[in-house]
C-alpha cells in the first residue's frame, strides 16, 4: 500500500469527524442565544446536546454490524447525508423539542459516521503507522473547535444563530465524494444475523439513562418521571448484561459483547477513558455558559477564548508520538489525567477580574493536556484487537465513549443547577460556576485507578511499530 493512501484515508475520514467536532462547539457558543429565542433557561438546553448523544447510544451498537453487512463506504456516505439532513432541521426549529428532534436525528447520523470511519480506518492502515494514522485524523478534527466558536459566535452576534447549522453542507458534500473516489467498499462476507433483543435493550438502556440525567433537575419534567426514566434504563442495561452473557454461552455473538472489557488495554481505554470522557465533554457546554452568563461576554468574545482549547491540543499533536515512546502509554495515561483534570477545574476561577490572557492561557491547557489523552485512549484500544473482531470493538467502545460524554454535559449542567439553586442568586452568575468545573476535573482524574492496572509495557507494540 502506497503510504500516501495511508494518510489519505484518514483525512478523508477527518472531514465527518471535522463536521461533528465543528457542529458541537458551535452550537455550545450558541446556546444563551437560543434560549432566548426559545424562552427557556440556558440549563434546559443541556437536553438538546443530549438528545444528539441519545442518538449515537441508540444507533452506534448496530455501526459494525451495517458496516460488515452493507460495506463500510457505502454506511459512511449515507451516513454524512443523514447527519446534513439533521443540520437542516436545526436550521428551521423554532421550539426547543423540535430542536431535540433534530438534534436525535443528527445523532443517528453521527452514530455511523465517525465509529465506521474508525473501522475504515483500521482495515486500511497498517499496524505499523496506526498511532500516525490516528493523529492525521484528529488534527483535521481539532480544526473545528478552533474555527467552530468563533464563527459560531460571530454568526450569533452579527447574524442570526439559524445560519451555523448551514456550515455543514459543503464540508459532507466534500465528505461523500472524496469517499467515494478514494475508499473501497469493503465488507464481511458473513456477518452473521442482527442481534435484534440485544439492540432493544441497549438502546432502551441508553436513551432512558441519558435522558433521566439530563430530566432529573425538574425543569421540563417531574422528578418522578426522571427517576422512572433513569430506573428504566439500568433494568434494561442490567437484562442486557445477563441477554450477552447467554448470547456468548449458545456460542452467538452478542450486538456489544462486553468480554472486550476483559482484555486489559481495552478496558483501560473504554471504562477509564469514559471517567477522563465525562469532563472533556462536559467542558464545551459549561465553558461557552460561563463566559456569556457568568461574565457577560458576547457570543463572539466567548468563541474566541473557546477555541483556544484547540490550539493547545494542536501543538500537543506534534508531540504525541515522541512522549509516547519517551514515557510509555500507562505513564502518559496516569499523569496527563491528573493535568486534564486540573487544567478543566481551573476554568472554575474566572471572575470578571480575570485578564483575557489568563483565561486563554489556563483554556489552552485545557486543550493541550486532553489532546494527547484523547489520542492515547482512541490508539491503545485496539492494540489487543484482531482485525476480524474490530467492527464489533468499536461498537461497544464507541457506544461507551459517546455516552460518557453525553453524560459530561448531563453531570456539569447537574452540577451547575445545583449550585446556582443552592447559592440563591435569581439569575446565573459567575460564581455559580465553579463547583461544576471542580466535578468534571475530579472525574477527568478519576480514570487514575482504572489505568493503574495495565501492565508497565502495554501498547509498546504500537509505538515500536511507529518508531519503525
Amino acid at each position: 500500500m502506497p503510504i500516501s493512501r495511508t494518510f489519505l484515508v484518514p483525512l478523508i475520514i477527518a472531514c465527518a469527524l471535522f463536521m461533528e467536532n465543528m457542529d458541537a462547539t458551535v452550537m455550545s457558543t450558541a446556546l444563551p442565544a437560543l434560549s432566548h429565542d426559545f424562552g427557556v433557561n440556558p440549563i434546559a438546553l443541556k437536553l438538546a446536546l443530549t438528545s444528539y448523544v441519545v442518538g449515537l447510544g441508540v444507533f452506534i451498537p448496530i455501526c459494525g454490524w451495517v458496516a460488515d453487512r452493507y460495506g463500510s463506504r457505502s454506511v459512511f456516505r449515507a451516513a454524512i447525508a443523514v447527519f446534513l439532513l439533521g443540520s437542516l432541521l436545526c436550521a428551521i426549529c423554532t421550539n426547543l423539542p423540535q430542536l431535540v428532534a433534530a438534534r436525535f436525528i443528527q445523532g443517528i447520523g453521527g452514530a455511523m459516521m465517525v465509529p465506521v470511519g474508525r473501522i475504515i480506518i483500521f482495515r486500511t492502515v497498517p499496524r505499523k503507522d496506526f498511532v500516525s494514522a490516528i493523529s492525521y485524523l484528529t488534527v483535521p478534527a481539532l480544526f473545528g473547535p478552533v474555527i467552530g466558536p468563533p464563527l459560531g459566535g460571530f454568526i450569533t452576534t452579527y447574524f442570526h444563530w439559524r445560519w451555523i447549522f448551514f456550515i455543514n453542507v459543503p464540508i459532507g458534500i466534500l465528505g461523500m465524494v472524496l469517499a467515494t473516489r478514494y475508499i473501497e467498499n469493503r465488507h464481511e462476507e458473513d456477518p452473521g444475523p442482527l442481534d435484534i433483543g440485544g439492540l432493544l435493550l441497549s438502546a432502551l438502556g441508553g436513551a432512558g439513562v441519558m435522558l433521566g440525567l439530563s430530566l432529573i433537575d425538574g425543569e421540563l419534567v417531574r422528578e418522578e418521571v426522571a427517576v422512572g426514566l433513569l430506573g428504566l434504563g439500568l433494568l434494561a442495561l442490567t437484562l442486557y448484561s445477563r441477554h450477552a452473557e447467554r448470547a456468548r454461552r449458545r456460542g452467538a455473538l452478542p450486538l456489544l459483547d462486553l468480554a472486550f472489557l476483559r482484555i486489559p488495554t481495552f478496558q483501560a481505554s473504554v471504562l477509564g477513558g469514559s471517567l477522563f470522557r465525562i469532563g472533556l465533554g462536559a467542558l464545551p457546554f459549561l465553558l461557552p455558559l460561563a463566559l456569556q452568563e457568568g461574565l457577560g461576554m458576547t457570543a463572539f468574545a466567548s468563541g474566541t477564548i473557546t477555541c483556544a482549547t484547540a490550539f493547545g491540543g494542536l501543538f500537543m499533536k506534534s508531540l504525541t508520538a515522541n512522549v509516547l515512546a519517551r514515557f510509555g502509554y500507562r505513564n502518559v495515561l496516569i499523569y496527563n489525567a491528573l493535568f486534564s483534570g486540573l487544567a478543566i477545574a481551573a476554568c472554575g476561577l474566572f471572575t470578571p477580574q480575570t485578564p483575557h490572557w489568563a483565561m486563554v492561557a489556563v483554556v489552552v491547557l485545557g486543550g493541550f493536556f486532553p489532546a494527547l489523552q484523547f489520542t492515547c485512549l482512541n490508539s491503545i484500544a485496539y492494540a489487543d484487537i484482531p482485525s476480524r473482531d474490530v467492527g464489533r470493538a468499536t461498537s461497544l467502545a464507541s457506544v461507551v465513549q459517546q455516552l460518557s460524554l453525553g453524560m459530561g454535559v448531563t453531570i456539569a449542567g447537574l452540577a451547575l443547577h445545583i449550585s446556582h439553586q443552592w447559592q440563591g442568586h435569581p439569575t446565573i452568575v459567575h460564581s455559580d460556576f465553579w463547583p461544576a468545573f471542580l466535578t468534571i476535573g475530579l472525574f477527568s482524574a478519576g480514570s487514575i485507578p482504572l489505568t493503574r492496572r495495565l501492565a508497565h509495557d502495554a501498547g509498546d507494540e504500537l509505538t515500536r511499530r511507529s518508531r519503525a
